[in-house]
């Protein structure tokens, strides 16, 4: 196959699916990795595709800034943070995710009291520090262009000495194989701790989220007890999130 075939076919299965994995294209078309990769590389430096850990992202389907996402499904997200808010007492143990979903929870969290929270966004930390005697830790990173908050293996180390009662944790999309998902392997693998860090662990995702999907798999989907959504997503994408495991609650 020609170099020019295998690109169009990197962009057309883009088109479809907004992501992409070189091994997914190493084992369609039978090329090496380093095939793969040069072509994504071409790609990349015309401006078709953005290039990610192990894949690439079609150039629409980065993810926007927060101030955008804000946007998007504002009364569906602050549905969510009520919702999870009744999950949680005074006195509660908490991991926050970013996101503009769990600052919706924080915002509904504003009348709890005495709550330890653990959280890798600024804007939660403020809201939700220095009064009803909470007690909050940012968690240190690198940060974000995107957003207020922070990621990298310094926040996962430093997530993994803590254990809550609760965690809430976001996502970039729930697939329609009912896969959990992310934009880069540094959200997903703290996503990933997450889940793995509480006693019961939470992913909000609003409607908009289902039957999307990002380039690199959070893992550890079935240690969430919950997943709390505006609606329910699509017959065949409900059957296979029960199938996983969590208990889809509608907000």
């Amino acid at each position: 196959m020609l170099a020019e075939q295998r690109q169009q076919y990197v962009l057309e299965q883009l088109a479809k699916s907004g992501a992409l994995a070189i091994s997914d294209v190493v084992r369609e078309l039978g090329v090496s990795r380093e095939t793969v990769r040069r072509d994504f590389n071409t790609l990349a430096a015309r401006g078709l595709l953005l290039m990610t850990h192990g894949g690439a992202l079609a150039t629409e389907r980065a993810e926007p800034d927060s101030t955008l996402r804000e946007t998007v499904n504002a009364p569906g997200k602050r549905a969510i943070g009520v919702r999870a808010a009744e999950l949680v007492a005074d006195g509660a143990s908490l991991i926050i995710d970013s996101g503009t979903t769990t600052r919706a929870i924080a915002q509904a969290l504003l009348e709890k009291h005495r709550l330890t929270v653990y959280t890798n966004d600024w804007q939660i930390a403020r809201m939700l520090g220095r009064q009803h005697e909470n007690r909050v830790t940012l968690l240190g990173g690198e940060l974000q262009d995107n957003e207020d908050a922070v990621q990298g293996w310094d926040a996962v180390n430093q997530l993994a000495q803590y254990h809550a009662d609760i965690s809430f944790v976001g996502a970039g999309a729930i697939t329609a194989e009912a896969e959990l998902t992310d934009y880069t392997r540094a959200a997903a693998e703290l996503r990933a701790r997450m889940l793995l860090s509480a006693n019961m662990a939470v992913v909000v995702a609003d409607a908009t989220k289902f039957g999307r999907t990002t380039p690199v798999q959070i893992r550890h989907f079935e240690a969430a007890r919950y997943v709390i959504s505006d609606a329910a997503p699509a017959k065949p994408i409900l059957h296979k999130l029960r199938q996983r495991g969590p208990e889809l609650l509608i907000a």
